[in-house]
């Protein structure tokens, strides 16, 4: 058997939790691209079929505040999880 073939042999004992901080921190980008996305086609949508009234704001302010809540998960609140399993 060649060494390179168990990787989870290998590993630091804190590989795992890394590893699951930069997933999080990439599904985070993923959201967010798609939220970009998104919003940009309802806002064309919405000056297609009608300029008086903006109704895309509605949906973009709600899910904007999912993008938010993820991204304090993903960047502002990791640092202390981390503070707290030093402490442990």
């Amino acid at each position: 058997m060649l060494p390179y073939k168990n990787k989870k042999m290998n590993n630091p004992p804190g590989y795992r939790k890394v590893k699951e901080r930069a997933e999080y921190k990439v599904v985070f980008y993923i959201h967010l691209s798609v939220y970009v996305s998104v919003v940009f086609l309802l806002l064309v949508i919405n000056l297609s079929i009608s300029q008086e009234g903006l109704w895309f704001k509605w949906p973009m302010l709600a899910w904007g505040i999912g993008v938010v809540i993820h991204a304090l998960v993903a960047f502002a609140f990791a640092e202390s999880f981390s503070a707290n399993e030093r402490m442990i």
